[in-house]
């Protein structure tokens, strides 16, 4: 975005939308008081000169006032909402500017070091130790290069609600188990430890690719954001009255309480805590937020600070206490399913 030119701050949208508000309020309280003024002078003639006051004041004069003072009031909250999607808009440009550059980084990167690995064993007789070494390397910024496509790939399914995959009703716990199971190798690295503290087995409808996806992002983020010599994950489920909950407790770098909220907004990413080594496309909350709304749920953060782990949760309703709820999602699911 444009940056204006100090010596024209007068220009700046916020400096206009403070005058704006500041002239139509000024005018408002001048338009009363003069009102008032008037009224008071009117009233010293009639009691002098014996007239009636019909004849001077009319009886809409006071709805009239009211009136435009209710247009008034609107013409000022108009200005207000439109500043505000204003601001939202500036924000949301900078987030999808900051993304576009980080992105674009993140791709030149793992493709600057394939092709000077590539051209080494070109120009250069290698040991097999270190061909196996620079392969490792190679291996490594592929993955990286899938992993930020897939993350585009799954934004533009998520936001075209084109999910693929059937809708099933099955345990969660189970799914949860098989899918840590399934992905030992990728995350050899974790100790993941599953806890039930619930009798039931959780059993909710569920699109298993969106639900593998919410699971890959967050425990991708169990490993990425770690300093600890032994990164761990307790996934925890719960059971309440009104609720079951799956919390992912991870003892990573934390969040800063401040920006618990903000981590699931789209392209956002935490500059706090930003390494070239953990940069990342500011997707994979938004997606695991995302997801959770599609099912009904909820996905939130919390963490007592920095160096101090986090917990993410995902906040289920019981089916007995919404049932028309769950139909509900259960045809959106098979709908976007139909889409694929």
């Amino acid at each position: 975005m444009q940056i204006l030119n100090p010596s024209r701050w007068y220009l700046h949208p916020v400096f206009i939308f403070t005058c704006s508000i500041f002239a139509l309020a000024t005018f408002l309280v001048l338009t009363v008081s003069w009102y008032m003024e008037i009224t008071s002078a009117l009233e010293v003639i009639i009691l002098k000169f014996h007239i009636d006051p019909k004849l001077i004041f009319p009886s809409k004069t006071g709805m009239t006032i009211l009136v435009l003072s209710a247009l008034i009031a609107v013409v000022l909250t108009g200005i207000l909402l439109a500043f505000i999607y204003y601001q939202k808009t500036v924000n949301l440009f900078r987030l999808q500017h900051n993304f576009i550059y980080n992105f674009t980084h993140e791709l030149k990167t793992p493709v600057t070091s394939l092709k000077i690995y590539l051209e080494t064993f070109i120009r250069h007789q290698l040991e097999p130790g270190d061909i196996k070494k620079y392969s490792e390397n190679m291996l490594e910024d592929l993955n990286r290069l899938t992993d930020n496509i897939d993350s585009i790939l799954n934004l533009a399914r998520i936001e075209s609600q084109n999910f693929g995959s059937e809708v099933t009703r099955d345990s969660l716990i189970k799914l949860v188990e098989d899918f840590c199971e399934k992905n030992a190798s990728l995350f050899r690295n974790l100790d993941i430890e599953i806890e039930n503290q619930s009798s039931s087995q959780m059993v909710y409808p569920v699109n298993e690719f969106l639900f593998e996806m919410l699971l890959m992002n967050i425990i991708s983020n169990a490993i990425k954001y770690n300093e600890s010599q032994m990164p761990k994950l307790t996934i925890r489920f719960k059971s309440f009255i009104q609720k079951v909950t799956i919390e992912f407790v991870d003892n990573g770098i934390g969040v800063d309480k401040r920006e618990a909220k903000k981590i699931f907004r789209k392209f956002y990413q935490s500059g706090r805590y930003q390494k070239n080594d953990v940069s990342g496309s500011g997707l994979g909350l938004y997606l695991v937020s995302s997801i959770a709304s599609i099912h009904g749920w909820r996905a939130s953060a919390a963490s007592k600070g920095k160096g101090t782990g986090a917990t993410f949760t995902i906040t289920i309703p019981r089916a007995s206490i919404a049932n028309v709820r769950e139909k509900n999602i259960w045809k959106r699911l098979k709908k976007s399913v139909s889409w694929s």
